[in-house]
């Protein structure tokens, strides 16, 4: 099942925080994972963003490391991206392809739905707010995350991301479902009378507006004030600074549907790839990484608590964490957990199915050795051992085993 939704804030934790939405009315109180119907009358104020378009390369701000110039883009270190399940918004990694956009007015911003539709429509924030609300918890995950391990086996195109550019949070707004109603296309429609079967997302960050400083439920690197989330979904996908709705009868012709985040096998280059050939990516593959562990990690020998995330595209629950403490001859298997303290049971009814899961393990290491952690979905999917096996020249979709190495001996300083 895949959700689809437009969001009006964001926030550090479920109870603090709102932020997104289904593509269904009926029975969706129901579904795994959404909770609502709410108002919008208890909405949180986020910190203003860190910094725009930073200059900066590879230096830390705050907690955050700057990858490029410009546009802005931004992750924290790995080692406090498992600190929290649901990921504060100050330490949510930042992803842009262009400028990020300015509004000093958001109940004036406005959202045009056109197309393939009887009438077209001018969608306000009011309406928005005026429609049921629903909470869901997800991860947003880049294409690109561990883009710079892939690198190593080949060089790539793409900003360069660690392991964190992915975070769980909070989303709640509008379903698109309903959106589209107030457009006169009927819930569950397959096809527009006009023959619309897809709904393309638009946004344009050329547009600058002077920007008033105050309380956003909704900050500017994250889409304010108004974006969609696909959970399940690669996070591009999820379009920011929503812009226009757009009916039509094919998949979308713009550049990243048609020649962007596309899958290629390892023999096409940029002398013989053709887009065409290829579907746009959308779910995005089972996914475990180490966190408390640099790639090299000095340590004493002893006991060592390993822990980091896992999570699957699709909605599709994480059934097991595999850890290797000897490169992956001998397995163990690590706690899950999304609550602290509660196991985590992959597709139960109170599991958070569309976010990830925390795993963690203690292990005694005596000497130097590689650290290898998969995961395996609820659909018996598992990570691609070798990355050389899954390697493409946009350098996405890097879900092989993870691994790091630790040198026992040797000071930490």
């Amino acid at each position: 099942m895949i959700v689809i939704a437009i969001i009006t804030s964001t926030g550090v934790n479920p109870d603090q925080i709102p932020v997104s939405l289904l593509p269904r009315r009926e029975g969706c109180e129901n579904m795994p994972g959404i909770k609502g119907a709410s108002d919008y009358s208890q909405e949180t104020p986020c910190r203003p963003c860190l910094q725009i378009n930073s200059k900066s390369q590879c230096v830390i701000l705050l907690v955050l490391t700057l990858l490029i110039q410009e546009p802005f883009n931004a992750e924290q270190p790995r080692s406090a991206l498992i600190s929290f399940y649901v990921t504060p918004v100050d330490l949510f990694y930042k992803r842009n392809h262009g400028p990020i956009p300015v509004v000093d007015d958001r109940e004036r911003f406005c959202v045009d739905i056109t197309g393939l539709i009887q009438t077209p429509k001018k969608l306000c924030m009011r309406d928005v707010r005026m429609l049921p609300k629903y909470n869901v918890t997800a991860i947003l995950q880049c294409a690109g995350n561990r883009r710079t391990a892939m690198s190593k086996t080949r060089k790539v195109r793409g900003v360069g991301w660690d392991v964190s550019a992915i975070g769980n949070a909070v989303w709640g707004g509008a379903k698109l479902a309903d959106v589209l109603e107030l457009a006169g296309i009927p819930n569950l429609t397959s096809s527009t009378q006009s023959g619309g079967k897809h709904v393309e997302f638009n946004c344009n960050s050329k547009i600058m507006i002077m920007y008033i400083s105050m309380p956003l439920p909704l900050n500017r690197d994250h889409g304010y004030p108004l974006r969609i989330i696909v959970p399940g979904i690669i996070g591009a996908r999820s379009v920011k600074w929503l812009d226009s709705i757009n009916i039509i009868a094919e998949d979308s012709y713009g550049f990243f549907m048609q020649k962007d985040y596309k899958m290629f096998p390892p023999f096409v280059d940029w002398d013989n790839i053709y887009w065409s050939t290829r579907r746009p990516q959308m779910d995005f593959p089972v996914q475990s990484v180490i966190c408390s562990l640099e790639d090299v990690q000095f340590i004493k020998p002893g006991k060592i608590t390993i822990g980091g995330y896992a999570a699957s595209g699709g909605g599709l629950g994480i059934e097991r964490v595999d850890v290797s403490i000897d490169g992956g001859n001998i397995w163990l298997e690590a706690s899950r957990f999304q609550k602290t303290g509660i196991p985590s049971i992959s597709d139960h009814e109170s599991s958070d199915k569309w976010a990830w899961v925390l795993f963690e393990i203690t292990v005694d290491i005596l000497y130097s050795t590689e650290i290898v952690v998969k995961a395996v979905d609820s659909a018996a999917n598992v990570q691609p051992e070798n990355v050389r096996d899954i390697w493409n020249l946009r350098g996405i979709l890097n879900t092989s085993w993870h691994r790091v190495q630790v040198r026992v001996g040797h000071s930490n300083m």
